[in-house]
């Protein structure tokens, strides 16, 4: 049984420092292995790659573009009429993931448009998700690089965001049928929408190839007040014989993010 390893969410961690290379040098000193970034295309690739060299760290996780920020996109993945930016995007994430060395894309679906009913589009988004998914898994194939697929809750964080269940992505996973496409399970978003973390994880870990952590409902670091139990769900996944990393996405709540990491617990990082 391999003791869970821990990647640094240097775009939520170290939030007292002002860019993305020294944040990686911050969390190369508080030990960590590795980091995941979400959306690093604001610095030059080989940038963040001798950063993140030098700080000793791997990189295991980063996102597809979001698309136009100014109106309102977070991801393209599902979004009809932008295929061609959506190719566009996964384009330069696989261009920053071959430049950082990082093995993973998470392929963000997007939001349902504006001034659109869910139900009323919902077999259009999963239509245009479905064929942009079959494209991304033939391009990422190609690279060795697995696409990941990440249920974000409607609940708290974003409430039209197509994707919001695990099971509406182990559904699609299971239609696109692709090895090279996986489930990202971020904990926050699976307690929030669904509860029973224990049968969940136990049924779908076996598609899962990343996971992500943060107290629920605040977002805070395990350990902080919440509703989840973190000693029981880490010895969880090593009980079921997860073998990836565990990235730590949360809103640091002490004087800065290495005096909360993950302190009270024996899965120290």
């Amino acid at each position: 049984m391999a003791p869970l390893r821990f990647s640094a969410n240097v775009s939520w961690l170290f939030p007292e420092l002002p860019g993305l290379p020294e944040r990686l040098q911050a969390a190369g000193r508080a030990g960590f292995e590795a980091a995941e970034v979400a959306w690093p295309y604001a610095e030059p690739p080989q940038a963040l790659a001798s950063a993140a060299r030098a700080a000793g760290l791997r990189l295991v996780l980063i996102n597809t573009p979001r698309g136009d920020h100014e109106k309102g996109e977070m991801g393209l993945g599902a979004v009809p009429g932008r295929q061609t930016a959506f190719r566009e995007g996964l384009e330069q994430a696989v261009l920053y993931a071959k430049a950082l060395g990082c093995p993973r894309i998470h392929l963000m679906a997007g939001r349902v448009p504006q001034g659109a009913e869910r139900a009323a589009v919902q077999g259009e988004m999963e239509t245009v998700f479905l064929e942009n998914l079959r494209y991304a898994a033939g391009v990422l194939a190609q690279e060795n690089l697995v696409g990941l697929l990440e249920p974000i809750n409607t609940r708290i964080t974003d409430p039209r965001y197509f994707l919001d269940t695990p099971q509406q992505a182990a559904a699609i996973l299971q239609k696109v049928g692709r090895p090279n496409l996986q489930l990202q399970m971020d904990i926050f978003h699976w307690q929030i929408m669904d509860g029973n973390l224990t049968g969940n994880i136990r049924e779908l870990l076996p598609i899962v190839g990343h996971v992500q952590v943060a107290q629920v409902p605040d977002r805070g670091e395990p350990g902080s007040p919440g509703e989840l139990d973190f000693p029981y769900l880490f010895q969880l996944l090593e009980d079921e014989g997860y073998q990836g990393f565990v990235g730590c996405e949360y809103r640091p709540r002490g004087r800065d993010g290495v005096a909360s990491l993950l302190q009270e617990t024996r899965w120290r990082v």
